[in-house]
């Protein structure tokens, strides 16, 4: 397969991936919603849920979904370098494309809580932000959370395998992972996933005054970047060492 096509199917699967799980925290935090206030619980299953359908449509490519794993892939040996920028690039705007459709989809419900007293802070429908102020311990839960991610994709079972089972399978390491380790940082383990995001409730989507000076948090936003990709470097030279050895 070549770029182009990586690049078609990887940007539908995030899209999709996206706007089911924004869609998730905007039903969770918008007080219009039926779904407002209905806790962690719903949000860590919507996301695996989420990763599911993304999966699942982005199948011909493997459903990635996630540049921590197309690096780790890479890393580990099962796919070519050259490939690389083309899931990446997908990946990003499948992640910008996939939050602008979730706002589309609850357009309504943000402009009734922008005519609130006082609004909610939407940003956390669209990126995560960390309980802890400190960015060197949040980066250390991100990069655990992604690696138990990664070690399941893998070492897991699937040994590498696509496949509606194999996406059943990651989907509950999600809802596993969100449920465990997920509240100390709001487990973006996906770069793409919580950068694509941010950047459209930064500077795209018409938020008025949901969007507050500063709410974008730019001074966190290497954490959910950096992380994951390190996790990635290191669970693919795991996984290659592991191989040989087999």
């Amino acid at each position: 397969m070549g770029g182009p096509e990586v690049l078609a199917w990887e940007f539908a699967g995030t899209a999709l991936l996206l706007l089911l799980g924004n869609g998730v925290c905007a039903a969770n935090t918008l007080r219009a919603s039926a779904a407002h206030g209905t806790g962690w619980n719903l949000i860590a299953a919507g996301w695996g849920l989420a990763v599911f359908v993304g999966a699942s449509v982005a199948d011909p490519t493997g459903g990635h979904l996630n540049p921590a794993v197309t690096l780790a892939l890479a890393v580990k040996g099962d796919l070519a370098w050259g490939l690389v920028p083309w899931y990446v690039a997908g990946q990003m705007l499948g992640a910008m494309v996939g939050a602008g459709l979730a706002w589309a989809a609850f357009r309504q419900l943000f402009d009734a809580e922008a005519r609130e007293d006082s609004p909610a802070d939407v940003g956390p429908v669209f990126f995560t932000v960390p309980a802890g102020p400190r960015n060197g311990w949040n980066a250390v839960t991100e990069f655990i959370a992604t690696a138990v991610l990664l070690a399941f994709v893998l070492l897991g079972p699937s040994g590498g395998d696509t496949g509606p089972l194999a996406y059943l399978g990651v989907a509950a390491v999600i809802v596993a992972v969100g449920a465990s380790l997920g509240s100390p940082t709001g487990y973006a383990i996906n770069p793409v996933r919580d950068l694509g995001p941010r950047i459209m409730y930064a500077f795209v989507l018409p938020l008025g005054r949901l969007r507050r000076p500063g709410s974008a948090r730019w001074g966190y936003a290497w954490v959910p970047v950096v992380a994951p990709l390190v996790a990635a470097v290191v669970l693919g030279v795991v996984a290659r060492v592991a191989v040989g050895a087999a």
